[in-house]
């Protein structure tokens, strides 16, 4: 009985973070809250976030709470003049805005990155090719290796704009946040794996616009993967 209690209360609290209700390093509701909100008692609601956390969905902090997939970065957390991200139209117009500002950086990387910027974008790489299956862990290597491809521009605004979209930018569809590969196209998993492989490797070749068609034809396609998911949810 309190394993099905956990299990539909970590299905209601998926929901919350998948539909925006709770964004990204947004706190989830205290232990207390989720005990009067749902009637249950502390074990349920403490098994339901330990659900949460082994999907990567919320992260725990003693002292702090769960938070929605990554908390935000200690320090100073505004983020002045960011727009927030909670429909489908914005995650569209986000996109097209990273194809310009990403395709040119992508160039940059390939003509300016060090050693070490190129070990930090493989290593993204790397892990979110081993957590291509786990999609909230997928999200946050995919935030990182974008992170680390701005990083080796060698120009700060390219790193502090991806900074300030946080990795709400990351376009990860509905359908398989909530349900992981199960529904989810595995090809299409498989095609980003290759994608990023591609940006990589001209930015290893120092290919300047290689690796700037690369980044663009992964936009594009993550675009259309994303109007693809969402017509299927909405069928």
């Amino acid at each position: 009985m309190s394993r099905n209690l956990s299990t539909d209360l970590a299905a209601e609290l998926r929901a919350r973070i998948v539909d925006g209700a709770i964004q990204p390093g947004g706190k989830l509701p205290s232990e207390n809250t989720l005990i009067g909100e749902f009637g249950v008692s502390r074990t349920v609601v403490r098994a339901a976030l330990t659900r949460l956390q082994a999907e990567g969905l919320v992260e725990t902090e003693r002292g702090r709470g769960s938070f929605a997939l990554t908390p935000p970065p200690t320090g100073n957390t505004e983020r002045h003049g960011t727009r927030p991200v909670t429909s489908v139209e914005d995650r569209l117009r986000l996109l097209e805005f990273r194809v310009g500002v990403e395709s040119e950086a992508a160039a940059l990387a390939a003509r300016n990155h060090t050693e070490r910027n190129l070990k930090a974008i493989k290593s993204a790489l790397e892990e979110f090719t081993v957590t291509a299956g786990h999609p909230a862990h997928a999200m946050k290597s995919d935030y990182q290796f974008h992170r680390a491809i701005a990083a080796a521009t060698g120009n700060p605004f390219y790193s502090d704009c991806l900074a300030s979209l946080g990795q709400t930018m990351i376009t990860m569809p509905r359908t398989r946040l909530m349900t992981g590969d199960e529904r989810y196209p595995t090809d299409h998993v498989e095609q980003v794996i290759h994608e990023h492989t591609s940006i990589h490797a001209a930015i290893a070749d120092r290919d300047e616009s290689a690796a700037a068609a690369a980044m663009r034809t992964h936009l594009t396609n993550s675009r259309r993967r994303l109007m693809s998911a969402t017509r299927r949810h909405q069928d």
